[in-house]
């Protein structure tokens, strides 16, 4: 990867924060941050612009969907594709990946998901055009 590119890792169990920087770590050229609720995330997505927002679904606070109303309508005002949205969730239901897509995130990722999957979807989605 050519420049720089921002990540903010959103997620409530610090365990999966933990794990996710040291995966995403491997790769060159990333700033990392993380929020741990919603609304945390919102004011992070504002302030930090990163080019990529990896969600948990479940969040404190505001539900990762509501975040990615958020992200969505930040994308139409702002005429951007960014940030591009990896949504993850614990939860098995259908229905939700159905509303998640139709928010507008790019990938989804059931927990317990391998790192190296993640690490694959960050360079697809963000690597060099």
């Amino acid at each position: 990867m050519g420049e720089e590119k921002k990540i903010l890792l959103v997620d409530d169990d610090e365990d999966i924060l933990v794990a996710m920087e040291a995966s995403l770590r491997e790769l060159e050229n990333l700033v990392l941050d993380r929020a741990t609720n919603g609304n945390q995330a919102v004011d992070k997505i504002d302030k930090f612009k990163p080019d990529l927002v990896v969600l948990d679904m479940m969040l404190p606070k505001k539900s990762g969907f509501l975040v990615m109303e958020h992200i969505r309508q930040r994308r139409q005002r702002e005429k951007e594709e960014s940030p591009r949205v990896i949504m993850i969730t614990g939860n098995p239901g259908q229905r939700h990946k159905v509303y998640a897509q139709s928010l507008g995130i790019d990938e989804y990722l059931k927990k317990p998901f391998r790192m190296d999957r993640l690490i694959e979807l960050v360079q697809k989605l963000i690597g060099d055009e």
